[in-house]
């Protein structure tokens, strides 16, 4: 059968940064950067995105094109006989359902607040109501799971009608308008009165700020959001990699890419840091900022529930822009691993994914006596742990090394591949760096994140 293509090259750039573009680049991003010195750690997050995202991204584009398979086989299909690179593909395909059986979940969150601002549940509330509605949700299994399941149903689906009629044409719709929206209420954040403080504490380089923090400590920020931000390492990406033509060298997309994706997350901040400080509210990060402080600075606004309607249509169309984009990973991976015909491919992934998504759901409610990783935990933060800490840094260690390596794929293949077609070259004069210091920093921040989780849990 021949493999479906996306139908352009926009579609491409849509797809490959919606999958990107997730919950992180808004409730993460704009805190850090204003806790960790503004302009100093854009700076530094910028150079490690180049220096350390970008490549991994060449590399995972360039073993997608080459193999036209998704990670589950790609590895199998460029592999020298009698190597065994193809066992990160099981690894993969479990990063992209594990990172699914929680994500599902939160696009569940999103997709209730965008209807209940919509209908407005918010209005009147003071700060106190506003959490107690957070709470709420999560006390209530059976709004969850509804919520849950509705995502994870609609996601197949979309994916059932086929890749350019379902996966590219929705996404590439979901992603215009989210650019759109994101302008729109940046500029009314903006325009608040007072919002001038929350541009200075966001965007201005703050020296003292950095002093506190510690320069080492902004710089492994910004190293760490540099590189999780792309989600690379289990094969989300080298998927929309293997439904491309060869007219293009991957250097200059995978840079729009990552442009686009830091974007997202820069205005994310003009959205919430203005609003934030122009009604005294203070910025927090994680689930409570989105679902707690930012409805409350929508109450206090002039035309409040349009704009918080507005937020929460911004961050479903993220959400699901993610979820749609490893849906079709795992419906091609599931297909190709297993051979399953692709209505099969759905239908068992809805149950697969609808089923195993009920822990972290339940996690919040009738089981959130099981602390996995300490007190305070859920299942939720297991299973983030597993993707973010373990695989996303692990299987772009592999990428690497197999694109670098003469016992992998190789130098010559993977520059050969990734220079295709009319664009930028990749400069093979980083080769040594390749080698020799993305490896090292990539076991740091490997180890790192392993420390970062043990070092300060109360059990």
């Amino acid at each position: 059968m021949e493999r479906e293509k996306l139908g352009s090259r926009l579609g491409f750039i849509l797809l490959s940064a919606g999958c990107a573009i997730g919950i992180g680049n808004v409730w993460r991003f704009p805190y850090v950067v204003g806790d960790n010195g503004g302009g100093i750690f854009v700076l530094f997050y910028l150079i490690f995105l180049v220096i350390m995202g970008v490549p991994i991204l060449c590399m995972e584009f360039s073993v997608g094109r080459g193999s036209r398979c998704s990670a589950a086989t790609a590895f199998r299909t460029l592999e020298k006989p009698g190597q065994k690179w193809h066992w990160h593909g099981y690894a993969a395909i479990l990063g992209n359902y594990v990172l699914m059986f929680y994500y599902t979940t939160v696009a569940g969150w999103m997709l209730y607040y965008f209807c209940a601002s919509l209908t407005g549940k918010f209005a009147g509330l003071d700060a106190e109501g506003v959490s107690g509605q957070f709470n709420s949700l999560m006390a209530e299994p059976l709004t969850m799971v509804f919520c849950t399941l509705t995502v994870v149903i609609i996601g197949f689906l979309v994916c059932g009608l086929g890749l350019q009629n379902g996966v590219e044409r929705i996404t590439k719709g979901m992603m215009l308008a989210l650019i759109v929206i994101m302008i729109i209420l940046a500029v009314n954040s903006i325009l608040q009165p007072g919002a001038i403080e929350g541009l200075k504490f966001y965007l201005v380089p703050d020296l003292e700020r950095v002093r506190e923090k510690g320069l080492w400590s902004v710089i492994v920020e910004a190293m760490n959001q540099s590189f999780f931000t792309l989600s690379l390492g289990i094969g989300s990406m080298a998927i929309f990699g293997s439904y491309i033509d060869k007219d293009k060298s991957l250097l200059g997309e995978s840079l729009t890419i990552a442009a686009l994706d830091t974007f997202v997350a820069i205005v994310a901040g003009l959205i919430i840091f203005p609003a934030c400080f122009a009604y005294g509210v203070s910025p927090d990060s994680g689930p409570s900022l989105i679902f707690i402080t930012l409805p409350n600075v929508f109450n206090s606004m002039p035309g409040g529930g349009i704009w918080g309607a507005l937020f929460f249509l911004f961050m479903t169309f993220a959400a699901f822009s993610t979820v749609l984009a490893v849906f079709q990973n795992i419906v091609a991976m599931s297909s190709e691993l297993w051979h399953w015909e692709k209505k099969q491919a759905i239908w068992r992934n809805i149950l697969i994914v609808g089923v195993c998504s009920l822990p972290c759901v339940l996690g919040f409610n009738l089981w959130s006596g099981f602390q996995p990783l300490g007190a305070g935990s859920s299942i939720l933060d297991l299973e983030d742990f597993l993707v973010s800490t373990i695989l996303l840094p692990g299987g772009s260690f592999v990428f690497l090394m197999f694109c670098i390596s003469r016992r992998g794929w190789g130098w010559e293949n993977f520059v050969a591949e990734v220079d295709q077609g009319q664009g930028l070259r990749f400069p093979t004069r980083i080769r040594g760096y390749l080698t020799w210091i993305l490896p090292v920093l990539m076991a740091f921040l490997f180890f790192n994140g392993l420390y970062s989780t043990f070092a300060g849990l109360q059990w």
